[in-house]
């Protein structure tokens, strides 16, 4: 299924081993530890260039390969795009598995599916067959929830992402994945909605199965023969495909996790990615993808795929939102203007954005996983720097930095712990020479990074306005979680060592009655 041939002017290079999610952990670290001051400094100054720089095939390889080079990233797809043409598709170092990357190697894109779910809806809508501001239950008798106000629930609504379906109510990652369209609607039936229908915006990758299963349901045939047939074929992408789990992805999604400055190689679990995050494509496919959007709905070739009416309505979101169709926005008055969508996998991510200030269009996706390694959405900074005229920024992964103050926290910790045992008798001695009560903070404030540890998961989701469970924080953030083992470890140590300080006394007292009664 997979091909991986290089076509002319697909490069490669030597490599060695979602924005909003990102800032929103910033926040919950800072909340936690005072990190967000020490790891959030300004990008270093750009570099300094004798001329005024161009974004064209030299400058992206380049970038791309200094990035490389700088970061340790194993490996990067990207397409760039001015106008109706395409500047560069190319593959750089390698995948997970050690093969070369070229600009036809598939690889999973995750949550920039969204846009092209959109798009095979929007079609069915041009056609006359999906009405989008009519309930989806009127259009698709299967899907009902156990709230009554999913009834209102409208099509544009889904694309939207203003259902009032969240994670909040129905964690889709956390609950047992489904197998199909079908039983991912099927699981809605004991959900319930965050909000009333229209009346918030909440990120949920079910809006997106939802409306995958209704293309189903109208077309008669599976989504992914549908969006190819409808999609992504006119348009040129002819190696791209849309998968139904990361098992089906090429290497099962494998990729990397950094800490510590550090990449480690991951398998990633499975996950359900109908709809909302199973496209898998290639470099050279972006680029026909990017140029459709800047033709608003024409290929490469000329042909018309997409009418313009529903192209430029996929770009637009409802007033006062920042979200269209699988896009965000950037807020009024930000400069430059762009349009753009991140796709994480715990152990890859990608970002496509659009300028149309400048006519450009960039897609990067690399084999390292959300958070710990935001390499695309770097890497991306830099080509958008490219774009507009300047030498790209020193755009790095926060936690090449944020990771060894975490580790300096965690020798912290550690050190604390190992002090305070030492010093549990003389706290005790203390305690013991007042009233009880002065014991009860010096053994309360140990539980703090114990309750720190067991709420690590609903304090990440809280932030990110997701749900996950523990183990898929360990792939996000994995020197947090270090950081916070261990120092609920220093804590539980201090905690028993004070504890069997304090008792220590009464022990001795109930021995020597046991001796004198023996006696």
């Amino acid at each position: 299924m997979w091909k991986d041939a290089t076509r002319n002017g697909a490069g490669t290079a030597p490599g060695t081993a979602g924005t909003a999610g990102r800032r929103a952990v910033l926040r919950l670290a800072a909340g936690a530890a005072a990190l967000l001051a020490l790891t959030c400094a300004a990008p270093g100054a750009a570099r300094a260039a004798e001329e005024r720089p161009t974004l064209d095939a030299a400058s992206v390889d380049a970038h791309v390969r200094d990035y490389l080079d700088d970061t340790g990233l194993p490996g990067a797809v990207v397409a760039v795009t001015s106008g109706e043409r395409v500047v560069r598709a190319a593959g750089y170092g390698r995948t997970a598995e050690g093969r070369p990357l070229t600009a036809r190697t598939p690889v999973p894109v995750a949550s920039l599916s969204k846009s092209m779910t959109a798009w095979a809806v929007l079609r069915l809508a041009a056609d006359g067959r999906i009405a989008l501001d009519e309930p989806v239950a009127a259009q698709l008798p299967e899907f009902a929830m156990a709230d009554p106000r999913a009834e209102e629930i409208t099509v544009r609504q889904l694309l939207n992402q203003t259902s009032g379906m969240a994670d909040s109510a129905h964690p889709d990652l956390v609950l047992p994945q489904p197998e199909s369209l079908t039983e991912a609607v099927a699981a809605l039936r004991d959900a319930r909605l965050a909000d009333d229908p229209g009346t918030a915006w909440h990120y949920h990758n079910t809006n997106y199965a939802v409306a995958a299963r209704l293309v189903e349901v109208v077309s008669g045939e599976p989504f992914a023969d549908h969006l190819a047939d409808a999609v992504l074929r006119p348009l040129g992408m002819g190696d791209s495909v849309a998968v139904d789990s990361t098992t089906e992805m090429p290497e099962g999604a494998r990729g990397h996790v950094r800490a510590y400055g550090r990449l480690f190689e991951r398998d990633h679990p499975r996950w359900f990615t109908g709809g909302a995050f199973g496209v898998v494509t290639t470099a050279d496919d972006l680029g026909d993808w990017l140029v459709a959007q800047h033709t608003l709905g024409v290929s490469a070739d000329g042909r018309r795929v997409l009418p313009e009416a529903e192209a430029r309505l996929a770009h637009t979101p409802p007033e006062g939102r920042e979200y269209a169709m699988g896009w965000s926005v950037s807020p009024e008055g930000e400069r430059p203007f762009r349009l753009q969508h991140t796709g994480q996998l715990l152990t890859q991510n990608a970002i496509q954005i659009l300028l149309p200030e400048h006519g450009v269009g960039i897609a990067v996706a690399t084999n390292t996983g959300m958070i710990s390694g935001d390499d695309a959405v770097a890497l991306a900074d830099g080509l958008v720097d490219l774009a507009e005229g300047r030498a790209p920024g020193d755009h790095r992964p926060f936690t090449l930095t944020a990771d060894w103050v975490l580790a300096a926290f965690t020798v912290g910790a550690v050190g604390l712990g190992a002090w305070g045992v030492r010093r549990a008798r003389r706290w005790a001695r203390r305690a013991a020479d007042g009233p009880r009560w002065r014991a009860a903070p010096g053994l309360l404030w140990p539980l703090v990074p114990l309750a720190l540890l067991f709420w690590l998961p609903e304090l990440c989701g809280l932030a990110m306005g997701r749900r996950g469970t523990f183990g898929q924080v360990v792939y996000v953030w994995p020197a947090l979680v270090i950081w916070t083992v261990a120092g609920a470890a220093a804590s539980a140590a201090v905690l028993l060592a004070r504890c069997g300080a304090l008792a220590a006394p009464a022990v001795r007292r109930w021995r020597a009655s046991r001796v004198a009664a023996v006696r």
